[in-house]
């Protein structure tokens, strides 16, 4: 998987749609930090996992058309 640092660049969450300057680059998309940490620290029952997983798809589903 082709993860980088974003540095001054930084673009829209894929996950929260906004503009933020610090995240990571996953192949096309990018992630905040904000973002990020929250997926990190979801609970599998909590009902915002279902959420985080279809939205990181998009990547893997991109990747692959």
């Amino acid at each position: 998987m082709e993860e980088q640092q974003q540095g001054q660049q930084g673009g829209a969450c894929m996950i929260c749609c906004e503009q933020k300057v610090e995240g990571i680059q996953i192949l096309t998309q990018f992630l905040c930090h904000e973002c990020e940490r929250e997926i990190v620290k979801t609970d599998v029952e909590d009902e915002r996992y279902a959420y985080y997983i279809d939205r990181m798809k998009r990547i893997w589903l991109e990747a692959i058309s």
